[in-house]
Parts: C-alpha cells; sequence; structure tokens
C-alpha cells in the first residue's frame, strides 16, 4: 500500500487499508525488493466472472506499482512476466485488470476487452421517449444502505450472469462498495439509495450520493452522483433512472463507468444530453489459450486454425485448432495445418469477452488473415451481446 501510494500520488485512509487486506491474495501477490526494501508488487484478487454463455475463475491484477526511486529498471517487466507464469502454474487460464495507463500493459499482452461511458445529464434535459416502458405494479423505497445491503446482494446475485465482464462480489467488496466513510464521500454527502419492487420482491436498486448548491441567485443547482444503478429488467431499470433525474434540487446527474451499450442511450429523448465520453475499461489476458477458448460460448459455429503470437507467454505462441458451436467448444494444439489467421495475443485477449471485433482489428492491419473469410467467421463466432462490462474497479 505504501507503494501505491507512493506510485500514484495517493492517501489511503485506514479503512482502506484493511479493506485491502482482506480483498487481496498476499499468498499470490509478488514483490521486488532493493535489499530489504519493497520497490515494486503486483496484487491478485481471484473471482468468478461471467464470459459468453457461462462463467469462469478469472484472476483479477491489481495494485500495480513501482515506486518513483526504481523506475525503468525492468521491474515492471519482470513482475508481470512472471506473474503470469504463476498463474498458468496453477491453472489460471484468464486474468483481468484496470489499467491506470491505457499504454501499458498491452506489451503484456492484455486487450482492451471492454469499454464504458460517463454521463452529465442536464436534469431539464432528461426526458425520457414515448414508449419507455411502465409497469404499475413496480414502487419506489427510499432505504439506508446499510440496512438494505442483503437486498442489494440479491438483485446482483440475480443479474450477475447477464454480462460478460460483471464478477462475483464477496463480503469484503460489499464492505468497499457501501463504505460511507468521510474520505468516500469527496465533496459530496452520504451514501443514498432506492429500491424499486413488486409484490414479488427487489427488482434494481441505484446508489448515489447528493452534492447540494445553489447559484448566487439562489436557484437550485445541486449534483447527484451516481455510484451504481442496476436493473433486472427494463420497467424496473426505467423507474430507477427516472427516480435519480427527477430528484428535487438538482440540476445535473453524473454516472462514471457505465456500459458502452447502456440501455439509457435508448431511453432519453435526446441523447445528445448524456454528454457521453468513451473510455477504455476491463483489460483481459489469455494466460492459456488451450483452457481459456473452451470456457466460454460462441455465438456461431466456427472452424479455425489460429496462430497466436504470444513473446510473453511461449506456450501460447503456436498454431491452434478452434473448433465450436453455440453450445460447446474444443482447442487443440495444431502446428502441422496450415494458418487460417495470425493474431497477436491481445488482440484475442481483446475479442476474448465478444465485444471487440476482430474484422475491426484486421481494417487496423493487426491481424493477418491467410484464409479468406477467415477472420469474419471467427469475429462472428466470439461476438456477443450485451457488450462486457465489469462496472467495478478491483
Amino acid at each position: 500500500m505504501r507503494v501505491d501510494e507512493e506510485a500514484f500520488g495517493n492517501a489511503f485512509p485506514p479503512h482502506r487499508w484493511e479493506l485491502f487486506k482482506n480483498l487481496v491474495e498476499l499468498d499470490r501477490s509478488l514483490g521486488a525488493f532493493d535489499g530489504e526494501e519493497l520497490v515494486g508488487a503486483v496484487c491478485l484478487c481471484g473471482f468468478t466472472m461471467t464470459v459468453p454463455g457461462g462463467a469462469a475463475p478469472v484472476a483479477g491484477v491489481t495494485a500495480v506499482a513501482v515506486l518513483p526511486s526504481h523506475r525503468r529498471r525492468g521491474i515492471l517487466s519482470g513482475l508481470m512476466t512472471r506473474q503470469l507464469a504463476v498463474l498458468r502454474e496453477q491453472g489460471e487460464s484468464i486474468a483481468a485488470l484496470y489499467a491506470s495507463e491505457a499504454a501499458i500493459y498491452g506489451r503484456f499482452g492484455f486487450g482492451r476487452a471492454a469499454d464504458t461511458l460517463t454521463f452529465d445529464i442536464p436534469t431539464h434535459r432528461s426526458a425520457f421517449v414515448g414508449n419507455a416502458p411502465v409497469d404499475p405494479s413496480l414502487r419506489l423505497r427510499l432505504v439506508d444502505p446499510v440496512a438494505a445491503r442483503s437486498t442489494f446482494e440479491k438483485v446482483f446475485e440475480a443479474g450477475l450472469d447477464s454480462r460478460p465482464g460483471l464478477y462475483a462480489r464477496t463480503q469484503t467488496r460489499w464492505d468497499s462498495v457501501l463504505s460511507d466513510q468521510e474520505s468516500d464521500r469527496g465533496d459530496a454527502g452520504v451514501l443514498r439509495a432506492v429500491v424499486v419492487e413488486d409484490d414479488g420482491g427487489p427488482r434494481g436498486y441505484a446508489l448515489f450520493r447528493i452534492k447540494p448548491s445553489f447559484t448566487v441567485h439562489d436557484v437550485p443547482d445541486g449534483e447527484l452522483r451516481l455510484k451504481e444503478l442496476v436493473g433486472l429488467d427494463p420497467a424496473a431499470y426505467a423507474l430507477l433512472w427516472r427516480h435519480v433525474l427527477d430528484r428535487d434540487l438538482v440540476t445535473r446527474v453524473t454516472a462514471g463507468m457505465r456500459p458502452s451499450d447502456d440501455p439509457l442511450i435508448h431511453l432519453l429523448a435526446e441523447p445528445r444530453h448524456l454528454n457521453a465520453a468513451w473510455l477504455d475499461e476491463l483489460w483481459i489476458r489469455v494466460v492459456d489459450v488451450e483452457r481459456a477458448l473452451p470456457l466460454r460460448r460462441y455465438s456461431a459455429p466456427v472452424d479455425v486454425v489460429i496462430e497466436v503470437e504470444d513473446p510473453v507467454c511461449p506456450w501460447n505462441a503456436r498454431r491452434w485448432r478452434l473448433t465450436a458451436d453455440t453450445q460447446q467448444a474444443r482447442c487443440v494444439p495444431a502446428d502441422d495445418a496450415e494458418a487460417d489467421l495470425v493474431v497477436p495475443i491481445s488482440i484475442l485477449s481483446a475479442a476474448y469477452m465478444g465485444g471487440r471485433p476482430l474484422a475491426a482489428t484486421q481494417a487496423a492491419g493487426l491481424v493477418r488473415e491467410t484464409r479468406e473469410g477467415a477472420v469474419r467467421r471467427l469475429s462472428t463466432a466470439m461476438s456477443w451481446d450485451p457488450a462486457p462490462w465489469a462496472g467495478l474497479v478491483f
């Protein structure tokens, strides 16, 4: 944590230190030392993540840092390369991370697998389209975030398999999400929550903070900062958004880390007023091609020989035959076969969650096709709806 604070210029309050210790698997984390001084680290937290058509164990890479005094000495490269080898030895086939700088991790085979949008919505321009879903049986209930924790957990678990990238949350992870210390609030207020439900139980929830403000003319000018919004069906989702957009004394709603295909894009009558900004979100690394490719399902049948380029993990750098239909997949070595396409591991990793079409990278000259139509066929098979998105930094 001290290395992380120095490298990122942060200062973590004591409760965040405790949460970190309970989230990270220290026995699977690596450190680099100069004598007895820890000068670099790469930490790990494992979880189950939704992948196209199912779920898989994923190694979450986090807290990657090197002291500023020890940069440009190969420490980061040594840590990342060693970690990938250890993960393979331990049977892990997929790794994931959030990148502080997008240019860093491609050279270690990670690919930009998911995107995220941030919204800055003026509430007076937030009307919905006329045919937005409405369910009269739904009702809203304001709740205390701590008291309603089990409700949030139930709703989140019910929607966990709805989108690639979502990952199961431990109790400590929920502690982090619902933490409401003064340092968690920034310059906004306490954590607030609303639940949408019907007679059958909860159908969604929203977590948010409000920063009250007034203009010099005493006109309300508050900001609602959305932390999380989960709806299990379209009507519940729409009602939750209407609640946060219609709060009194609020003139703008800001929401970070929303999915790139967020349904709100289609609900807002004037989508330009989302004022959306587009960023990278989840980065994926296929650690073991042979084991990772059969873990997910495919949208169309495919039978291709893929030559994988992987200078960091040499066990992947060979030809593989992927045979899949919509129910199952098989990946085996095929060194004696002629390759249908040649793919860098970072590109294959980016496509793994179904949200980064291989055809687009072919147009950019990053994938080479040796059999006509092979890229299109594999790109179609690996595509998936909805778009991948994790929604919570680990």
